[in-house]
């Protein structure tokens, strides 16, 4: 991939319809390593109506996923590759066409895509003729194509660990995407029946096409959460018994703090950002939950608790199908100080223990380095601290996923014909 400057990447028309969001998107994602959630933040869709807003997403991340794919066919059309900007208007039509897009309408609006773009209106000629060609040949190629491979940065470690069959099984859940997962309030059962969804063995409920999330049933009424079925188990392994006080350390943007308080605990929810402890906040109101909010650094924060519950800040490999633009904007070279930081948390939160308590130690990574390895070097650092496997026995966990120190790895390729799930790391440690 060409490094593209920076002024290319900014110099995209503000987007004023879904393709054009997409592409604008993937510029600020591929160009300038930007993650889709703080493009997002930072209202990088705003302009557009919600249902717009979803299929500019969606069309940003099929792309970011199959790369790969999208690249291996267009080279066949390509003497050298193009800028940034006009790669990019390439791969979305590119996978839209492909998967089945309507090449009339596809080809006609990157060919105006380009044309917009003072910088490279010039160039709308190649990309009509490129995605032409594309739309006659492209949809058969795909299908044979292999299912994208991470990037090495990450391939590599996850092979070591991992053995490189298990990292296929890892990609191929990645391709395939994430379903809509939520945590229930109430009954799982009658949240299931009336979304149409499925229950799923730990309490989750799935959907598999679920549209505009604000519109489901439950939702005004704060019934549900939204919230993948590995990111609900933290929660259910620390088993909070109502009156037990309690600290989310790292809370936003609140999905666990929703957990613990409706459990009966009397949560305390800590997190170091004003803009995601807003996220908080506006899921208690929905649900009309309570929790005491905090922002301040997780490090120096004192009191005492029956219980914590430290999802700490990772690389978030664990959840790539969710969340494709991670391998693309990202390289690993901050995994080292995110272990680092890992370890002081983790080193500070047991201090903040009553005699007796318990904490679940979780990251949503795929890397040992940031899950099993943290764990055995705090038991080695903390005489007395202990692993609880006993925690780990809930509905819907296989045995066989827990670890050799007790932790439990979860995994993207498990439940493959239920649609998958993150990759999590949790353990339970007592002292």
């Amino acid at each position: 991939m060409p490094a593209p400057s920076k002024f290319e990447a900014k110099s995209a028309p503000r987007p004023a319809s879904p393709r054009t969001a997409a592409a604008h998107l993937l510029d600020q994602i591929l160009g300038e390593r930007r993650l889709l959630s703080e493009l997002l933040a930072t209202g990088a869709l705003d302009r557009l109506e919600a249902p717009d807003r979803a299929r500019a997403q969606r069309l940003a991340t099929q792309t970011l996923r199959s790369i790969e794919r999208a690249d291996k066919i267009l080279a066949k059309h390509l003497r050298k590759p193009p800028p940034l900007t006009v790669q990019n208007i390439l791969r979305l039509g590119t996978v839209e066409l492909c998967m089945g897009g309507d090449a009339h309408g596809v080809v006609n609006e990157c060919v105006n895509m380009t044309a917009g773009n003072k910088r490279f209106a010039k160039l709308k000629g190649l990309v009509n003729a490129v995605l032409r060609k594309v739309a006659a040949d492209g949809p058969a190629e795909w299908t044979i194509l292999r299912v994208p491979h991470l990037p090495k940065w990450l391939r590599a470690p996850l092979s070591e660990a991992y053995g490189a069959k298990t990292v296929a099984g890892f990609e191929a859940a990645h391709f395939a995407g994430a379903p809509l997962d939520l945590t229930p309030r109430g009954d799982a059962a009658a949240l299931a029946e009336a979304v149409g969804g499925t229950l799923l063995p730990t309490g989750s409920v799935r959907i598999a096409d679920a549209g505009q999330v604000s519109a489901l049933p439950g939702y005004e009424a704060g019934e549900w959460w939204v919230q993948d079925a590995a990111a609900a188990i933290p929660a259910r392994v620390l088993n909070v018994a109502k009156g037990e006080t309690v600290l989310d350390m790292c809370a936003a943007p609140g999905g666990k703090t929703l957990q613990l308080a409706a459990a009966g605990g009397e949560v305390t929810a800590l997190d170091i950002s004003d803009a995601r402890m807003a996220r908080v906040r506006e899921n208690l109101g929905r649900t009309g939950l309570s929790a005491a909010l905090v922002t301040g650094d997780a490090l120096t924060h004192e009191g005492q608790y029956d219980a914590i519950l430290l999802d700490a800040p990772c690389s978030a490999t664990g959840t790539i199908r969710r969340h494709p633009d991670l391998p693309h904007a990202r390289d690993g070279s901050e995994i080292g100080d995110l272990i680092a930081l890992q370890s002081a948390m983790l080193d500070h939160a047991l201090g903040l223990l009553k005699p007796g308590g318990r904490l679940v130690y979780c990251t949503c990574s795929l890397l040992p380095d940031e899950g099993e390895c943290q764990v055995e070097e705090a038991l080695a650092r903390h005489p007395g601290l202990t692993v609880d496997r006993a925690a780990l026995n809930l509905p819907g966990i296989d045995l066989g996923w827990i670890t050799e120190e007790g932790g439990l790895r979860l995994r993207p390729d498990y439940w493959a014909e239920l649609g998958g799930m993150d990759g999590f790391y949790i353990a339970m440690l007592r002292i």
